[in-house]
This record gives structure tokens, sequence and C-alpha cells, in this order.
């Protein structure tokens, strides 16, 4: 006996760690398929979701996945098993008496199934709760400075506190639903030794049975009714699992962004021609507003032209569409003559070079900062020549290690980010360059030195860059090829410097408007 329960020990040990193994693969797969899913998602996508949820679902949910295999399956087939050959021999002891039993845990089951279906809807909004709580939490921490400054602390408390609140109440209803479960356990448990008493007893006065067999059957009967709870109970478990992880595998199931999956044409040779042709759009989230109706512009090889306007007025979306990131609710923009949607993005991307107004740099060195997306062989001293041209190589330097100090949001200005993102544009040597507010951040004397260099890279004769300027200092464009005002999304004014101000429309009364503030 003692033989074969050690050989069961290590059975049980044995599938329990290949279950282990089983789950670790599960988890990783799961969370890259998530990620690797929601990577190649359209960045409308992204507009309505949070990213405090989006984690979420790559954390808990995921991890709340692995007690499937880990635990929940494992202990399920191990009680199925038991409890069969339970029943089986409790069948061959006594038919009548195992019949009794069986309908008790078929009672048992359809319990266990209501109370399973309820823990998957449970489940699946505590984990869309505690989405909304994380959200809470990292805007508030990422944010902190604000928070302090404006004294609301108790506030953001409140607003978290909120969500706990909710995750409390549904927290009770879940134990009571638990307790209510194990109430009928028991009920039925007990029932059953009763009922294996009283006809076992009847049985044995009528010389059916032995009192031997009675007592096998008790204990066995136990063990069958054990059984099925265990089995209830990962099976509820393993509801709540399914009803957390439902939200996860709606997003795995989500086709990347055609974009990503359809072949574009990549051009032999590109000038840089770009053309806005009655370009309109609406962003998905509020396509009944147009935020850029029926624009028509031309960038030539090697011209400068300033995009300027009030906030508001559509400037970025331009650059947004010519980036790929939406695509035109009407009209087209071609580049070198060929629509820009039959184009290889990928392809296309890098070949322009984007600065924007707040650039977001990477937790990593600044020498990996710098040349983040170059699909070329680049060297240290490339890295060292395009910071030089930008203005930062003498604030690298002075950095603990240099071009090897880990980038921190407390470490770099506004305006020390604003230079490497332009070393960066610089170092891709791209054919197109697209600089949105790319100096708002600089004082003015890094903003003179680096509007040099943008210049400078932008008319070289020997590549002929195509330069869009979005600034909102005035003066950082006015030596632009050409200028265009935008106002309510439509295009109001177009022309140099002194042809607009002899216009004296919008972009006079703007360039009016800042002087007078500067005075």
């Amino acid at each position: 006996m003692c033989y074969f329960r050690h050989l069961q020990v290590k059975i049980f040990g044995i599938r329990g760690c290949f279950f282990g193994i089983a789950n670790m693969i599960l988890v990783k797969r799961m969370r890259e398929t998530l990620y690797s899913t929601l990577l190649f998602q359209d960045i409308s996508f992204f507009d309505s979701q949070t990213v405090g949820d989006l984690t979420s679902r790559l954390g808990s949910d995921c991890q709340q996945v692995s007690r499937v295999i880990g635990n929940d399956l494992n202990m399920i087939f191990r009680n199925v098993l038991q409890g069969t050959g339970a029943l089986i021999y409790l069948l061959i002891l006594s038919w009548p008496l195992g019949l009794c039993t069986l309908v008790i845990c078929c009672i048992l089951a359809a319990v266990m199934f209501v109370y399973g279906m309820y823990q998957k809807k449970t489940a699946k909004l505590i984990q869309e709760i505690t989405a909304s709580a994380n959200e809470v939490a990292q805007e508030t921490y990422s944010l902190m400075r604000t928070v302090r400054v404006y004294g609301t602390e108790k506030q953001e408390f409140k607003r978290y506190n909120h969500w706990l609140q909710r995750l409390a109440d549904i927290s009770l209803r879940q134990s009571a639903a638990y307790g209510i479960w194990n109430w009928s356990f028991n009920t039925l448990y007990h029932a059953t030794q009763i009922i294996a008493v009283l006809v076992g007893g009847l049985s044995i006065l009528a010389g059916q049975i032995t009192a031997e067999q009675l007592t096998k059957f008790l204990l066995y009967s136990e063990w069958l009714i054990y059984a099925t709870w265990w089995v209830g109970d990962n099976l509820s478990s393993l509801m709540q699992s399914v009803g957390a992880s439902e939200k996860v595998f709606q997003m795995m199931d989500l086709k990347p962004s055609d974009q990503f999956i359809s072949k574009g044409t990549r051009l032999q040779r590109l000038t840089g021609h770009i053309e806005f042709v009655d370009v309109s759009f609406s962003y998905p989230s509020r396509d009944e507003v147009a935020v850029v109706q029926n624009v028509n512009i031309s960038v030539h090889p090697g011209e400068v032209v300033a995009i300027v306007g009030l906030s508001g007025s559509g400037k970025s979306t331009l650059v947004n569409l010519l980036l790929q990131l939406y695509e035109p609710t009407s009209g087209q923009i071609l580049l070198d003559g060929v629509p820009l949607k039959e184009l290889d993005v990928k392809w296309l991307r890098q070949r322009i070079g984007y600065v924007g107004q707040e650039p977001k740099l990477f937790r990593t060195d600044i020498s990996s900062n710098i040349k983040y997306g170059c699909d070329r062989n680049i060297s240290q001293e490339d890295i060292i020549s395009a910071a030089k041209q930008a203005y930062a190589h003498d604030f690298i330097t002075a950095l603990p290690n240099g071009y090897n100090t880990i980038v921190d949001d407390d470490l770099l200005s506004g305006g020390q980010k604003q230079r490497i993102a332009i070393a960066r544009a610089i170092l891709r040597d791209p054919r197109i360059l697209i600089l949105d507010e790319a100096t708002s951040a600089l004082d003015a004397e890094s903003e003179h030195n680096v509007k040099g260099v943008l210049r400078s890279i932008g008319n070289d004769s020997a590549t002929k860059r195509s330069v869009i300027v979005i600034a909102h200092r005035l003066s950082t464009i006015q030596a632009a090829d050409r200028i265009v005002a935008m106002d309510s999304g439509r295009v109001v004014e177009m022309g140099s410097h002194k042809e607009l101000l002899s216009k004296d429309g919008l972009y006079a009364r703007l360039t009016k408007r800042q002087n007078d503030a500067v005075l």
C-alpha cells in the first residue's frame, strides 16, 4: 500500500511539473501575441484606449490565465479521474446507493455550473474596474507635479477610492455567492451521508450488503463528493480566469492595420515632391467635426514650406496624414505623383525625419535614442556628428556618463530633449523633414543656431530635401520659401513672408500680435 501511495505521489508530481511548464509557455505566448497584436493596430485604436487598460491586459489579465493550466486544469483533471474511479466502485458495491450518490453529485454539479457562470461574469467586471483604477493611479503619478502644485491630493484619492469601492462591492457579492455555494456543498454532503446510512442500514437488514461494504461505500462516497467539490471549486476558478481573459482574447483576435499587411510600392528614386489634393479629414472619435477641409498644398524638392495658424487650425493634422498615422476622409496625398496609401509604409517612414513639439525619449542611453529607427549601420562618430549639428554635443558630454547616460524624465530639460530629437532627424539623412514646433522649447541662441542647421539640411543641393515647418513663433519661419496660413482647417493664405504681410490678412495679424507681445 505504501508503495502504491509513493508511486501516486510521484505521478502527481510529474504531472504537476508538466502542467507548470505548459503554463509558462502559455502565458509567454499570450503576452507575445497580445503585445504584437496591439503594436500593429491603427493609431486611432490607441486614441480610444487608455494606457492603463492596455497594460492591465498585458499584466494582470494574462497572469490570471496562468491559473488555468498551472492549477485549475491540473486539479480538475486529477479530481475527475479520482471521482470517476470512486463512482465506478460505488456502483459495483451497490448500484441503488451509487445512483443516489450520483443524483446528489449532479445536483451539486448544477449549483457548481451556476456559480461558475456568475464567477465568469464577476471576474470580467473586476478586471475592467481594476484597469480603470490602474489608469487613475498611472495618470496621477505621471502628473504628480501638477497634483502637488494645485493641491488636489484628496481629489485624486477620491477618484481612486471610487473604483476601489466598486471593487469592494463586487468582491462582497462574490464572497456571498461563495458562501451560498459552500453551504450547498455541506448540505448535499451531509444529505449523502444520511441517505447512505438509511438506505445502507435497510440493505443490511435485507441481507443485500454487509456492514463492511457499507463502510467502504461511505468512504468512497465521501471521496466522490469531495472530488465533485474540488472540480466545482476549480471550475469556478477556471470560469473566473476565462472571464478575466475574455478581453485579452478579443484583443488578440484583432487584425493588424492594413498598412502592415499590404505590400506597398517602393519608389526607385524619391525626390520628395509632396501634394495635398483636396484633402479633408475628421478624427474617427469625432467624425462629425471636420479638422481639415479641402486642403491643396504642394511642396517641391528642396523647398521649405511653413504652415502657420491658430491652435486647432489643422496644422499638425496635416503632418499626421503625411506620416500615414491616419487616412484622409476624402482627397489624397501624392508623393512624387504616387498616392501615399499605395506606398510601403515602413519604406516611406524610413525616409522621413520628424521632430515634434514635445519629443518623447525612451529610457535607454542617449546614443540609442539618437540612432533610434535608423536602418543603416551607424557609428558613434555619426551620432556625435549629428549631436554637434543639433547643438546637443556640449550638454551630452557634460552628463555623468556622456552618450551612455540613461535618459530620465528629470534628467533633461524640454530644450535638451528637442535637440536630441533634432539630432535623431539629422542622423536619418531624410528626404523629407517635418518640424512640428521643433524649436519651441529652445532658448533664443540655440533656436538661432538650430534654425541655421535645419535650413542647411533642407536646402542641401546634393539631396534637395523637402522641409515642412510648423511653428507658432513666426520668427522661426520668416525665411521659408512659402508660408501657408490656415484657419479652421482651411488654407486661407499662401505666399512668402513679404507677400503675406502686404496682404494684411491672417498672417499679418498673427505677426503683429507677436510683435506687440514682445514689446
